[in-house]
């Protein structure tokens, strides 16, 4: 299964032998630009209101994030699923079962795409509402969410197709189809804002249009396939046992999302009763954000292909110096990016606005959160480590303590006898600490049991 072949394995990775760093690095580089690159569309979207729309359309725009993260994480944590269960196949050279997930998986993708279609439309007023956002933000929150959740099946089609090709080492393409997707997205947000005004309208549309081009070259990318993973229109169907074992791996960590969701919902709903030029700040400091831990999690989804492609070929002792690279490489990106971020902080921020108050709500942020950001890093990648093993239901309950109930606790608690932003931004590096040495104890104890 080695690269180089003129044929649908061109792209394939074995991650099952030969030298280990140098792929991993392989892996993960077109991985970070491929999420950086994802998270443009919605930097665009913000810098585009932020400039031409006022600070209100900038806080609708964040204000959903946590929000629409809640109602997607669900899925997108299925895919890893996904990629678990393709990378053991693929490993153990299990062709039927691969074929199998693979048509499982993208079926998996379209229903949850129109299920999320009705949830985002149907919940994006109550939601929003319960959640305190300001009136002079809620309406264009909104509008906002409801056109963004109708591009939802393409959403989860890109998402569910890139795993399968990580699956089996390939991050290269889905690099190429977000590179064309992401300069349509910016040339339409301008077109729609700038030209024909239609503000948070006009940057969700953009967004739809952009997820659907992205989807259309992942499909047409697997259907050309001549591998064991292509996909073919005629075995779209769900297999029972695949759907199952897809579940029992991505529906914990789906569910850790959604957890981690929760708590920065209920983050948002403090932030929000400061008002929206501290919600722009927020927002604008969270999307800086965005991109240093897109580049770390390109790190975890490393840690959860190789382990899972190794963990299905039983090498073991692989699996080892898999973690600790991984976490050495983890380590290095968030210090850097996370200490970069805060050093060219109001520079940064300024792209997304002018205003002085906003920008000095967002170094507010920086400081605390991206400077120790690393933490985050080597917990998720502990992470990747336990479910690449097929360990997904105890990372999910470790999760729920460390970050869900803690984060609600330290809110109606600490937070509430001190009302600050940097009292409620602390909660964020304490609970990842706990977090990732929760995580520790776990890999040991699993490892310890495989061995046995």
């Amino acid at each position: 299964m080695e690269s180089g072949k003129k044929t649908g394995r061109t792209y394939e990775m074995d991650m099952c032998s030969g030298p280990l760093f140098s792929k991993l690095v392989v892996f993960a580089v077109p991985l970070m630009l491929s999420g950086i690159l994802q998270l443009l569309f919605n930097a665009a979207d913000i810098i585009v209101v932020g400039k031409y729309a006022g600070h209100e359309s900038l806080a609708a725009v964040g204000s959903t994030s946590a929000l629409i993260n809640l109602l997607v994480n669900v899925f997108i944590g299925l895919s890893v699923g996904a990629n678990v269960l393709v990378a053991q196949y693929f490993g153990a050279h299990r062709i039927k079962d691969l074929e199998e997930t693979v048509h499982t998986a993208m079926v998996l993708a379209v229903g949850g795409g129109l299920f999320l279609v009705a949830a985002g439309v149907l919940l994006a007023d109550p939601m929003l509402t319960l959640m305190g956002t300001p009136e002079d933000v809620l309406n264009l929150s909104a509008l906002y969410m409801k056109i963004f959740f109708v591009g939802m099946p393409a959403t989860l089609v890109y998402n569910f197709g890139s795993a399968i090709l990580r699956a089996v080492g390939d991050t290269k393409r889905p690099l190429m189809f977000l590179m064309a997707a992401g300069v349509i997205n910016v040339v339409l947000n301008l077109i729609f804002v700038i030209s024909f005004h239609m503000g948070v309208a006009g940057v969700a549309l953009a967004t739809v249009i952009s997820q659907c081009i992205s989807a259309a070259l992942i499909v047409r990318c697997l259907m050309a396939s001549d591998a064991p993973y292509r996909l073919r229109y005629d075995r779209l169907k769900l297999v029972k046992d695949k759907l199952l074992a897809i579940a029992r791996i991505g529906l914990p960590a789906g569910l850790q999302g959604a957890i981690f969701s929760i708590s920065n919902v209920l983050i948002q709903s403090s932030v929000n009763s400061f008002g929206s030029v501290a919600m722009a700040g927020n927002t604008a400091a969270a999307n800086i954000e965005g991109f240093v831990y897109t580049a770390m999690n390109a790190v975890y989804q490393t840690a959860l292909s190789f382990t899972s492609q190794n963990f299905g070929a039983r090498n073991y002792e692989r699996m080892t110096r898999i973690l600790w690279y991984c976490q050495g490489m983890v380590v290095v990106v968030g210090i850097v990016m996370g200490g970069g971020a805060v050093l060219a902080g109001p520079e940064l921020l300024g792209i997304y606005s002018s205003d002085a108050q906003v920008i000095r709500y967002g170094m507010n942020r920086l400081r605390i959160i991206s400077g120790p950001y690393f933490l985050c890093g080597i917990m998720e990648v502990m992470v990747g480590g336990l479910r690449g093993m097929g360990c997904s239901l105890l990372p999910m309950f470790v999760a729920l303590t460390g970050a869900c109930v803690f984060r609600v606790v330290w809110i109606f608690t600490i937070f509430a006898v001190s009302r600050t932003l940097q009292t409620l931004y602390i909660s964020y590096p304490v609970s990842w600490t706990i977090t990732f040495l929760a995580h520790m104890m776990c890999y040991v104890m699993v490892r310890r049991k495989l061995e046995r």
